[in-house]
């Protein structure tokens, strides 16, 4: 971690329910809400849940969450079947061509074409979640048709997302895009010439997709031994044993002609599996183990961990609605973590559930004041916000927006950190700021710069007006607005926003649209790309409440 970066959690430790008693806050509203306690979702309210629960708040489904109520709707969500195979959509496209062999292109196309057009908004906001928490890149696929492993990847996301975590965490151990991104296939057991198993992947899954570096209180606050210092969850010697346990796993069937292998999970070769003892977290597996049962053992002992409840429901809070979640908050959802009511550890739908009903995330009962809950819409999300209610389409069915990932442009695309640690950390704090000085974490803010911030309205100006090559816009639903700016403005601002612009930034927008002329040549069409622009600009927008 780089020093200065991130904050420990004891800075915040002090922000308790005391706090909300304090302010008469009812405690039973303080865990998962319930539909008769939230009483049916108004307009703002069904907007301001989408943000958190989808990938974009759409006329449609602000409707549909207003008939059903947020439970009905999150089991309707729940519910919904898989789209379409992605990755046989990217061989109908003909990404699966030889000229693509050694290539990116095709992972673009079919995660945009998925994110902006899939009805499963929940699967979708949880999968990109995800992909952000056990991060794999295309930048760092050396293989043939490494994009399509992307590909593969965001598939297996997607089928295991609202299954157990156990389950999840096998099906991401065993991904072919995970075993080449961090190194765990083709590892091999100890030689003669001073080979050893490579350590990536055990390193990895401990530090960034299990149980993190220190051992936490339910709370998600570092235990503390008797000196007062956090006490590490591992040491290097855990590392060379949990490595062994990953010898022998290879890509099933790779002969780099055909990219039929990058769907399909790694198989085993006991051949080339470590037969020593392996012990790390407390736990001995006896030399001679056959690997596959070894490699499950493993994954139970890790996922059985203490800590996996609130580090897990930290992370989840933070994509989800909350950069800073109070204690009790991320308690309350590693409790769900820990058992779902019915003896199930690790039901990932009762965490989602519990993360987005909570009463932090649906009636703002937080610790912290008004202006330091929320969190900064990270930009993938503020340009699907965008895609979704202008009903982006692709003329030629390629979907080419391209990748994003540049700060001239969005500087962020799926499935392109520029390292396992994702675009930004969990504990990132910018420094010598307010938000350092008050213990506040920040993660977006690490994408976030002069350039960034530059690079991004000039990606907009560039893109709201037409599209992208190929790929257009349809405002029909918007241009009758234009003749009432009042009316227009107050439609964004529901859909972007759940009506959180500032009175003195609606009426100086409805004014300014006013003296654009309505007679001219797109006069309609200027209006509303004058507001757009200006609500996806807006702090109200970036800052996610």
């Amino acid at each position: 971690m780089d020093a200065g970066e991130d904050v420990s959690q004891d800075q915040r430790a002090d922000r308790s329910l005391a706090v909300l008693a304090a302010a008469g806050v009812a405690a039973g509203l303080l865990a998962a809400c319930t539909d008769e306690q939230l009483g049916p979702p108004t307009e703002d309210d069904a907007a301001r849940f989408l943000g958190q629960a989808s990938v974009a708040a759409t006329t449609a489904d602000a409707a549909d969450l207003m008939q059903l109520g947020y439970g009905p709707w999150l089991d309707k969500q729940f519910a919904m079947p898989l789209s379409t195979p992605l990755w046989a959509w990217t061989q109908a496209m003909g990404f699966h061509a030889a000229q693509y062999k050694s290539t990116d292109v095709g992972v673009d196309n079919a995660l945009w074409f998925r994110l902006i057009n899939a009805p499963d908004v929940l699967r979708q906001r949880v999968v990109l979640a995800l992909s952000e928490i056990f991060v794999v890149s295309v930048r760092n696929m050396p293989v043939p048709w490494g994009q399509l492993l992307c590909v593969a990847y965001w598939e297996t996301l997607e089928a295991n997302c609202f299954g157990t975590f156990r389950t999840l965490i096998e099906r991401v151990a065993l991904s072919p895009a995970m075993g080449v991104y961090l190194s765990m296939r083709g590892s091999s057991k100890e030689d003669g010439s001073g080979r050893r198993p490579d350590e990536n992947f055990a390193r990895e899954l401990l530090q960034l997709f299990t149980i993190g570096l220190v051992q936490l209180n339910i709370d998600g606050s570092p235990r503390l031994d008797a000196k007062g210092q956090a006490v590490d969850t591992y040491n290097m010697d855990d590392i060379t044993g949990l490595a062994r346990v990953f010898t022998g796993w290879d890509l099933d069937g790779f002969d780099g002609t055909t990219p039929d292998y990058t769907r399909r999970p790694m198989v085993f070769t006991a051949a080339n599996h470590s037969t020593l003892v392996k012990a790390f977290l407390g736990t001995t597996i006896p030399g001679n183990t056959p690997g596959e049962l070894a490699f499950k053992q493993a994954l139970d002992t890790i996922c059985a961990h203490p800590n996996v409840g609130p580090f897990i429901a930290r992370q989840l809070i933070q994509r989800l609605t909350s950069s800073n979640p109070s204690g009790d908050y991320i308690a309350r959802v590693a409790r769900v973590f820990n058992d779902n009511g019915a003896g199930v550890r690790g039901d990932l739908q009762a965490v989602i559930r519990a993360v987005l009903m909570d009463g932090e995330a649906r009636l703002r009962l937080s610790p912290l004041p008004d202006d330091e809950i929320g969190k900064l819409r990270e930009p993938i999300l503020r340009f699907l916000q965008w895609a979704r209610v202008v009903k982006l389409q692709s003329s030629d069915g390629l979907w080419g927006v391209g990748d994003l990932s540049s700060p001239e442009r969005l500087g962020q695309s799926p499935l392109r950190a520029p390292s396992v640690f994702n675009f930004f950390r969990p504990a990132y704090v910018p420094l010598n700021t307010p938000m350092a000085q008050q213990g506040l974490v920040a993660p977006e803010f690490q994408i976030t710069d002069e350039s960034s911030v530059i690079g991004y309205v000039n990606f907009l100006f560039g893109i709201l007006p037409n599209g992208a090559s190929n790929v257009s816009v349809d405002y029909s639903d918007w241009l009758p607005l234009a003749s009432d700016p009042a009316t227009l403005v107050d439609r964004i601002n529901l859909l972007f926003t759940g009506r959180s612009l500032s009175a003195a930034l609606v009426s100086d927008l409805t004014t300014a649209l006013a003296t654009l002329p309505l007679d001219m040549p797109d006069g309609a069409k200027r209006r509303v790309l004058t507001a757009m622009l200006t609500v996806l600009c807006a702090p109200e927008f970036l800052v996610q409440r």
